[in-house]
Protein backbone atom coordinates (compact mmCIF):
# COMPACT_ATOMS: atom_id res chain seq x y z
CA UNK A 1 0.00 0.00 0.00
CA UNK A 2 1.59 3.16 1.00
CA UNK A 3 5.25 3.44 1.61
CA UNK A 4 6.48 6.88 1.95
CA UNK A 5 4.88 10.48 2.93
CA UNK A 6 6.25 13.39 2.15
CA UNK A 7 4.91 16.97 2.72
CA UNK A 8 6.19 19.96 1.08
CA UNK A 9 5.01 23.53 0.80
CA UNK A 10 3.88 26.19 -1.63
CA UNK A 11 8.60 26.79 -2.08
CA UNK A 12 9.30 23.51 -2.94
CA UNK A 13 10.78 22.80 0.47
CA UNK A 14 10.09 19.41 1.57
CA UNK A 15 10.13 19.50 5.82
CA UNK A 16 8.42 16.32 6.79
CA UNK A 17 8.93 12.64 5.29
CA UNK A 18 7.91 9.44 7.01
CA UNK A 19 8.04 5.87 5.60
CA UNK A 20 6.32 2.82 6.37
CA UNK A 21 7.88 -0.11 4.43
CA UNK A 22 10.84 0.61 2.91
CA UNK A 23 12.65 4.03 2.64
CA UNK A 24 12.38 5.53 -0.66
CA UNK A 25 14.49 8.53 -1.31
CA UNK A 26 13.04 11.98 -1.69
CA UNK A 27 14.73 12.20 -4.76
CA UNK A 28 11.54 10.84 -6.21
CA UNK A 29 9.37 13.75 -5.25
CA UNK A 30 11.33 15.46 -8.49
CA UNK A 31 8.16 14.47 -10.72
CA UNK A 32 6.16 16.30 -8.83
CA UNK A 33 8.30 19.09 -8.57
CA UNK A 34 8.56 18.91 -12.60
CA UNK A 35 4.40 18.65 -13.06
CA UNK A 36 4.08 21.41 -10.10
CA UNK A 37 6.14 23.93 -12.23
CA UNK A 38 3.91 23.46 -15.46
CA UNK A 39 0.95 23.54 -13.48
CA UNK A 40 -1.04 26.91 -13.68
CA UNK A 41 -1.83 26.98 -9.79
CA UNK A 42 -1.13 25.17 -7.00
CA UNK A 43 -4.85 23.02 -7.27
CA UNK A 44 -4.03 22.48 -10.84
CA UNK A 45 -1.28 19.44 -10.08
CA UNK A 46 -2.69 16.35 -11.54
CA UNK A 47 -3.57 14.32 -8.43
CA UNK A 48 -1.78 11.07 -9.58
CA UNK A 49 1.49 10.54 -10.80
CA UNK A 50 3.13 7.65 -12.64
CA UNK A 51 6.63 7.46 -12.51
CA UNK A 52 8.78 4.80 -13.83
CA UNK A 53 8.82 2.45 -10.56
CA UNK A 54 6.03 4.19 -8.60
CA UNK A 55 3.02 6.22 -7.98
CA UNK A 56 2.83 9.38 -6.62
CA UNK A 57 -0.79 10.50 -5.46
CA UNK A 58 -1.22 13.87 -3.85
CA UNK A 59 -3.49 17.00 -2.41
CA UNK A 60 -3.30 20.11 -2.06
CA UNK A 61 -4.80 21.78 1.88
CA UNK A 62 -3.53 24.69 3.78
CA UNK A 63 -0.77 25.93 1.15
CA UNK A 64 1.05 21.89 1.25
CA UNK A 65 1.27 19.17 -0.58
CA UNK A 66 0.66 15.96 0.98
CA UNK A 67 2.27 13.45 -1.69
CA UNK A 68 1.88 9.95 -0.91
CA UNK A 69 4.26 6.79 -2.45
CA UNK A 70 2.84 3.45 -3.73
CA UNK A 71 4.60 0.75 -5.56
CA UNK A 72 1.83 -1.26 -6.69
CA UNK A 73 -1.79 -0.13 -8.56
CA UNK A 74 -4.02 0.30 -5.83
CA UNK A 75 -7.32 2.07 -5.46
CA UNK A 76 -6.29 6.29 -5.37
CA UNK A 77 -9.91 7.59 -4.10
CA UNK A 78 -8.52 5.33 -0.88
CA UNK A 79 -4.93 6.66 -0.85
CA UNK A 80 -6.46 10.42 -1.11
CA UNK A 81 -9.38 9.91 1.49
CA UNK A 82 -6.45 8.71 4.02
CA UNK A 83 -4.61 11.70 3.08
CA UNK A 84 -7.78 13.85 3.89
CA UNK A 85 -8.16 11.81 6.86
CA UNK A 86 -4.32 12.87 7.99
CA UNK A 87 -5.68 16.77 7.69
CA UNK A 88 -8.47 16.14 9.45
CA UNK A 89 -6.46 14.49 12.49
CA UNK A 90 -4.06 17.56 12.47
CA UNK A 91 -6.68 19.96 12.75
CA UNK A 92 -8.84 17.76 15.08
CA UNK A 93 -5.90 17.56 17.32
CA UNK A 94 -3.76 21.05 16.67
CA UNK A 95 -6.81 23.28 16.31
CA UNK A 96 -5.22 23.60 12.34
CA UNK A 97 -2.86 21.65 10.02
CA UNK A 98 -0.53 24.65 8.75
CA UNK A 99 3.40 24.16 8.11
CA UNK A 100 4.28 26.05 10.93
CA UNK A 101 1.86 23.97 13.68
CA UNK A 102 3.36 20.72 11.86
CA UNK A 103 6.88 21.55 12.47
CA UNK A 104 6.36 22.58 16.27
CA UNK A 105 4.53 19.68 17.10
CA UNK A 106 7.21 17.18 14.89
CA UNK A 107 7.13 14.30 17.51
CA UNK A 108 3.09 13.80 17.69
CA UNK A 109 2.56 14.49 14.54
CA UNK A 110 5.14 11.00 13.71
CA UNK A 111 3.49 9.11 16.42
CA UNK A 112 -0.03 9.67 14.86
CA UNK A 113 1.54 8.79 11.67
CA UNK A 114 3.00 5.33 13.22
CA UNK A 115 -0.92 4.91 14.52
CA UNK A 116 -2.22 5.66 11.57
CA UNK A 117 -1.09 3.22 9.37
CA UNK A 118 0.71 -0.07 9.85
CA UNK A 119 2.90 -1.68 7.72
CA UNK A 120 1.42 0.64 5.06
CA UNK A 121 -2.05 -0.51 5.43
CA UNK A 122 -4.72 2.06 7.34
CA UNK A 123 -5.04 0.76 11.49
CA UNK A 124 -6.44 3.86 13.33
CA UNK A 125 -8.06 7.04 11.70
CA UNK A 126 -10.90 7.48 13.99
CA UNK A 127 -10.43 10.37 16.25
CA UNK A 128 -11.39 9.07 19.55
CA UNK A 129 -9.55 5.93 19.04
CA UNK A 130 -6.38 7.83 18.20
CA UNK A 131 -7.07 10.55 21.11
CA UNK A 132 -6.90 6.83 23.87
CA UNK A 133 -3.07 6.02 22.12
CA UNK A 134 -1.93 9.42 22.07
CA UNK A 135 -2.66 12.50 24.17
CA UNK A 136 -3.62 15.66 22.79
CA UNK A 137 -0.70 18.57 22.94
CA UNK A 138 -0.44 19.85 26.40
CA UNK A 139 1.32 23.17 27.63
CA UNK A 140 2.83 21.43 30.56
CA UNK A 141 3.28 18.40 29.17
CA UNK A 142 5.25 19.83 26.49
CA UNK A 143 7.40 21.10 29.04
CA UNK A 144 7.71 18.62 30.87
CA UNK A 145 8.82 16.80 27.22
CA UNK A 146 11.65 19.42 26.46
CA UNK A 147 13.23 19.22 30.04
CA UNK A 148 13.43 15.36 30.35
CA UNK A 149 14.32 14.39 26.87
CA UNK A 150 11.01 12.22 26.98
CA UNK A 151 7.61 11.60 25.06
CA UNK A 152 4.95 10.72 27.49
CA UNK A 153 2.24 11.46 25.00
CA UNK A 154 1.99 7.83 24.39
CA UNK A 155 -0.63 5.69 26.41
CA UNK A 156 0.25 2.07 27.92
CA UNK A 157 -2.81 0.29 27.14
CA UNK A 158 -4.48 -0.34 24.01
CA UNK A 159 -7.60 0.97 23.06
CA UNK A 160 -10.72 -1.09 23.78
CA UNK A 161 -12.14 -0.20 20.91
CA UNK A 162 -9.29 -1.93 18.35
CA UNK A 163 -10.41 -5.24 20.12
CA UNK A 164 -14.02 -4.85 19.33
CA UNK A 165 -16.04 -5.31 15.88
CA UNK A 166 -16.77 -1.69 16.37
CA UNK A 167 -13.27 -0.39 16.04
CA UNK A 168 -14.66 3.41 15.66
CA UNK A 169 -16.08 3.82 19.02
CA UNK A 170 -14.59 2.88 22.52
CA UNK A 171 -16.13 1.44 25.14
CA UNK A 172 -17.59 2.88 28.26
CA UNK A 173 -18.41 5.94 27.64
CA UNK A 174 -20.79 8.09 30.07
CA UNK A 175 -22.00 11.15 30.22
CA UNK A 176 -24.11 13.16 32.74
CA UNK A 177 -26.17 14.78 30.00
CA UNK A 178 -26.83 12.91 26.29
CA UNK A 179 -26.43 15.19 23.55
CA UNK A 180 -26.17 14.67 19.83
CA UNK A 181 -25.79 18.07 17.34
CA UNK A 182 -25.74 17.33 13.73
CA UNK A 183 -24.59 20.08 11.52
CA UNK A 184 -25.84 19.89 7.49
CA UNK A 185 -23.08 22.23 5.38
CA UNK A 186 -23.57 22.23 1.55
CA UNK A 187 -21.49 24.15 -0.74
CA UNK A 188 -22.27 25.84 -3.96
CA UNK A 189 -20.31 25.93 -7.34
CA UNK A 190 -22.53 28.71 -9.10
CA UNK A 191 -21.64 30.16 -12.58
CA UNK A 192 -23.50 32.78 -13.90
CA UNK A 193 -23.50 34.03 -17.42
CA UNK A 194 -23.61 37.88 -18.25
CA UNK A 195 -27.66 38.17 -18.58
CA UNK A 196 -27.76 36.43 -14.89
CA UNK A 197 -28.96 32.62 -16.27
CA UNK A 198 -27.03 30.07 -14.80
CA UNK A 199 -24.12 28.27 -16.67
CA UNK A 200 -23.23 25.65 -14.25
CA UNK A 201 -24.68 24.72 -10.26
CA UNK A 202 -24.39 21.95 -8.39
CA UNK A 203 -24.26 21.28 -4.91
CA UNK A 204 -21.47 19.37 -2.49
CA UNK A 205 -22.62 19.02 1.16
CA UNK A 206 -21.73 17.07 4.32
CA UNK A 207 -23.62 16.39 7.69
CA UNK A 208 -20.75 16.52 10.37
CA UNK A 209 -21.81 15.30 13.97
CA UNK A 210 -20.75 16.07 18.04
CA UNK A 211 -22.22 12.79 19.94
CA UNK A 212 -22.22 12.46 23.55
CA UNK A 213 -24.10 9.71 24.02
CA UNK A 214 -23.37 7.08 26.92
CA UNK A 215 -22.81 3.20 26.31
CA UNK A 216 -23.48 1.80 22.86
CA UNK A 217 -26.00 3.78 21.40
CA UNK A 218 -27.73 2.44 18.15
CA UNK A 219 -28.98 5.31 16.25
CA UNK A 220 -31.07 5.82 12.95
CA UNK A 221 -31.77 9.30 10.91
CA UNK A 222 -34.32 9.73 8.78
CA UNK A 223 -34.64 12.69 6.12
CA UNK A 224 -38.19 13.92 4.92
CA UNK A 225 -36.70 14.13 1.44
CA UNK A 226 -33.97 11.33 1.14
CA UNK A 227 -34.09 10.91 -2.97
CA UNK A 228 -31.96 14.59 -3.09
CA UNK A 229 -28.92 12.84 -2.11
CA UNK A 230 -26.48 11.28 -4.74
CA UNK A 231 -22.89 10.01 -4.71
CA UNK A 232 -23.47 9.33 -1.02
CA UNK A 233 -20.03 8.59 0.97
CA UNK A 234 -20.63 7.22 4.28
CA UNK A 235 -18.71 6.56 7.57
CA UNK A 236 -17.64 3.28 8.09
CA UNK A 237 -19.96 2.94 10.77
CA UNK A 238 -23.19 3.27 8.42
CA UNK A 239 -25.48 -0.26 7.77
CA UNK A 240 -25.10 0.18 3.53
CA UNK A 241 -27.87 -2.09 3.11
CA UNK A 242 -30.57 -0.30 5.52
CA UNK A 243 -30.12 2.70 3.68
CA UNK A 244 -29.87 1.23 0.61
CA UNK A 245 -33.77 -0.32 1.08
CA UNK A 246 -35.08 2.40 3.33
CA UNK A 247 -33.11 5.67 3.01
CA UNK A 248 -32.37 5.39 6.58
CA UNK A 249 -28.82 5.87 8.00
CA UNK A 250 -28.38 3.46 10.53
CA UNK A 251 -25.69 3.09 12.55
CA UNK A 252 -23.49 2.90 16.40
CA UNK A 253 -21.42 6.43 16.34
CA UNK A 254 -18.04 7.05 16.97
CA UNK A 255 -17.75 9.26 20.53
CA UNK A 256 -16.99 12.69 19.71
CA UNK A 257 -16.71 15.15 16.41
CA UNK A 258 -17.26 13.31 13.31
CA UNK A 259 -18.24 13.07 9.72
CA UNK A 260 -21.58 11.24 8.87
CA UNK A 261 -21.71 11.48 5.18
CA UNK A 262 -20.69 13.51 2.18
CA UNK A 263 -22.58 13.69 -1.03
CA UNK A 264 -23.20 15.54 -4.53
CA UNK A 265 -26.14 17.09 -6.16
CA UNK A 266 -25.42 17.40 -9.65
CA UNK A 267 -26.26 20.17 -12.10
CA UNK A 268 -29.50 17.81 -13.09
CA UNK A 269 -31.41 19.11 -10.55
CA UNK A 270 -32.83 22.67 -9.75
CA UNK A 271 -30.31 24.58 -7.25
CA UNK A 272 -31.74 27.79 -6.20
CA UNK A 273 -29.17 30.73 -5.98
CA UNK A 274 -29.81 32.51 -2.88
CA UNK A 275 -28.16 36.06 -3.88
CA UNK A 276 -28.07 37.96 -6.91
CA UNK A 277 -25.15 40.68 -8.63
CA UNK A 278 -25.92 43.57 -10.39
CA UNK A 279 -22.65 44.93 -12.19
CA UNK A 280 -21.45 47.41 -14.50
CA UNK A 281 -17.18 47.38 -15.48
CA UNK A 282 -16.56 49.68 -18.44
CA UNK A 283 -12.87 49.36 -19.44
CA UNK A 284 -11.95 51.63 -22.29
CA UNK A 285 -8.73 52.20 -23.81
CA UNK A 286 -7.59 55.76 -23.39
CA UNK A 287 -8.93 56.51 -19.73
CA UNK A 288 -10.31 55.61 -16.53
CA UNK A 289 -12.43 52.81 -16.21
CA UNK A 290 -15.80 52.56 -14.25
CA UNK A 291 -17.15 49.84 -11.96
CA UNK A 292 -20.72 49.86 -10.40
CA UNK A 293 -21.73 46.48 -8.25
CA UNK A 294 -24.65 45.93 -6.16
CA UNK A 295 -25.50 42.38 -4.30
CA UNK A 296 -28.28 41.32 -2.61
CA UNK A 297 -30.67 38.34 -1.45
CA UNK A 298 -33.46 37.13 -3.28
CA UNK A 299 -36.37 38.23 -2.23
CA UNK A 300 -37.98 34.61 -1.73
CA UNK A 301 -35.09 33.25 0.39
CA UNK A 302 -35.84 35.32 4.08
CA UNK A 303 -32.79 34.10 5.50
CA UNK A 304 -29.76 36.41 6.17
CA UNK A 305 -26.73 36.57 3.79
CA UNK A 306 -23.14 36.76 6.14
CA UNK A 307 -19.43 36.78 5.47
CA UNK A 308 -20.07 38.19 2.07
CA UNK A 309 -16.70 38.77 0.39
CA UNK A 310 -16.14 39.48 -3.28
CA UNK A 311 -13.19 39.37 -5.18
CA UNK A 312 -12.54 40.81 -8.60
CA UNK A 313 -9.12 40.12 -10.56
CA UNK A 314 -8.10 42.68 -13.03
CA UNK A 315 -5.18 42.45 -16.31
CA UNK A 316 -2.18 43.54 -15.60
CA UNK A 317 -2.93 47.05 -17.47
CA UNK A 318 -4.77 47.98 -14.44
CA UNK A 319 -2.76 50.26 -11.85
CA UNK A 320 -5.16 51.09 -9.07
CA UNK A 321 -8.84 51.52 -7.94
CA UNK A 322 -10.56 54.60 -6.77
CA UNK A 323 -13.83 53.74 -5.34
CA UNK A 324 -16.27 54.55 -3.25
CA UNK A 325 -18.77 51.85 -1.13
CA UNK A 326 -21.43 51.63 1.12
CA UNK A 327 -20.86 49.04 3.28
CA UNK A 328 -17.92 47.10 4.46
CA UNK A 329 -14.11 47.58 3.27
CA UNK A 330 -11.96 46.95 -0.14
CA UNK A 331 -8.89 46.51 -0.70
CA UNK A 332 -7.04 46.13 -4.30
CA UNK A 333 -3.57 44.59 -4.21
CA UNK A 334 -1.15 46.52 -7.07
CA UNK A 335 0.86 43.20 -7.56
CA UNK A 336 -1.69 40.93 -8.32
CA UNK A 337 -4.41 43.08 -9.49
CA UNK A 338 -6.91 41.50 -7.43
CA UNK A 339 -9.86 44.20 -5.74
CA UNK A 340 -11.14 42.31 -2.38
CA UNK A 341 -14.73 43.65 -1.07
CA UNK A 342 -15.29 42.54 2.56
CA UNK A 343 -19.43 43.03 2.84
CA UNK A 344 -20.03 41.26 6.10
CA UNK A 345 -23.95 40.55 6.20
CA UNK A 346 -26.48 42.16 3.71
CA UNK A 347 -29.37 43.97 4.97
CA UNK A 348 -31.95 43.35 2.46
CA UNK A 349 -33.72 47.19 3.07
CA UNK A 350 -29.99 48.79 1.92
CA UNK A 351 -28.26 46.96 -0.64
CA UNK A 352 -24.34 47.22 -0.43
CA UNK A 353 -23.38 48.88 -3.72
CA UNK A 354 -19.09 49.67 -4.65
CA UNK A 355 -18.54 52.18 -7.63
CA UNK A 356 -15.64 54.08 -8.75
CA UNK A 357 -12.87 54.72 -10.90
CA UNK A 358 -10.51 52.11 -12.10
CA UNK A 359 -6.85 53.68 -13.43
CA UNK A 360 -5.44 52.08 -16.25
CA UNK A 361 -2.25 52.19 -17.57
CA UNK A 362 -1.23 54.37 -20.31
CA UNK A 363 -0.85 52.93 -24.03
CA UNK A 364 -1.27 48.94 -22.61
CA UNK A 365 -3.27 46.72 -24.51
CA UNK A 366 -6.97 46.02 -23.21
CA UNK A 367 -8.51 42.72 -21.49
CA UNK A 368 -9.93 41.03 -24.08
CA UNK A 369 -12.92 40.04 -21.78
CA UNK A 370 -13.92 41.65 -18.16
CA UNK A 371 -13.04 39.70 -15.55
CA UNK A 372 -15.03 37.71 -13.40
CA UNK A 373 -16.48 38.62 -10.03
CA UNK A 374 -16.39 35.70 -7.41
CA UNK A 375 -18.34 35.12 -4.64
CA UNK A 376 -17.81 33.54 -1.11
CA UNK A 377 -21.03 33.96 1.67
CA UNK A 378 -22.80 32.21 4.45
CA UNK A 379 -26.13 31.51 4.76
CA UNK A 380 -27.32 29.90 8.61
CA UNK A 381 -30.43 27.86 9.21
CA UNK A 382 -30.58 27.28 5.55
CA UNK A 383 -29.70 24.48 3.12
CA UNK A 384 -30.01 25.89 -0.35
CA UNK A 385 -30.83 22.01 -1.41
CA UNK A 386 -33.67 21.78 0.39
CA UNK A 387 -33.11 18.84 2.47
CA UNK A 388 -34.34 18.18 5.67
CA UNK A 389 -33.55 15.85 8.45
CA UNK A 390 -37.17 13.96 10.24
CA UNK A 391 -36.31 12.51 13.24
CA UNK A 392 -33.55 10.72 14.98
CA UNK A 393 -34.40 7.48 17.13
CA UNK A 394 -32.73 5.29 19.60
CA UNK A 395 -32.82 1.91 19.49
CA UNK A 396 -35.23 0.41 22.09
CA UNK A 397 -36.86 3.96 22.52
CA UNK A 398 -37.96 6.91 20.75
CA UNK A 399 -36.87 10.18 21.68
CA UNK A 400 -34.78 12.72 20.66
CA UNK A 401 -31.09 13.55 22.43
CA UNK A 402 -30.12 15.87 19.76
CA UNK A 403 -30.28 19.34 20.77
CA UNK A 404 -31.29 20.58 16.88
CA UNK A 405 -29.91 20.44 13.64
CA UNK A 406 -27.84 23.41 12.18
CA UNK A 407 -27.94 23.91 8.42
CA UNK A 408 -25.24 26.20 6.93
CA UNK A 409 -24.86 27.38 2.92
CA UNK A 410 -21.68 28.52 1.72
CA UNK A 411 -20.34 29.35 -1.53
CA UNK A 412 -17.65 27.07 -2.60
CA UNK A 413 -16.83 28.38 -6.27
CA UNK A 414 -19.82 31.68 -7.11
CA UNK A 415 -18.75 32.81 -9.98
CA UNK A 416 -20.35 35.88 -11.96
CA UNK A 417 -19.01 36.24 -15.61
CA UNK A 418 -19.33 40.32 -16.25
Amino acid sequence: MIHSLFLVNNSGDMFLEKHWKSVIHRSICDYFFEAQSKAAGPEDVPPILATPHHYLINIYKNQMYFIAVVLTEVPPLFVIEFLHRVVSTFEDYFGDCTESIVKDNYVIVYELLDEMLDNGFPLATESNVLKELIRPPNFLRTISDTVTGKSTNMSDTLPTGQLSNIPWRRTGVKYTNNEAYFDVIEEVDVIIDKSGSTVFAEIQGYIDCLIKLSGMPDLTLSFINPRLLDDVSFHPCIRFKRWESEKILSFVPPDGNFRLISYHIGSQNMVAIPIYIKHNICLKEGSAGRLDITIGPKQTMGKTVENVVLEVPFSKSVLNATLTLTQGKYTFDPVSKVLIWDVGKIDPSKLPNIKGNIILQAGAPLPESNPTISVQFSISQMAVSGLKVNRLDMYGEKYKPFKGVKYVTKAGKFQVRT
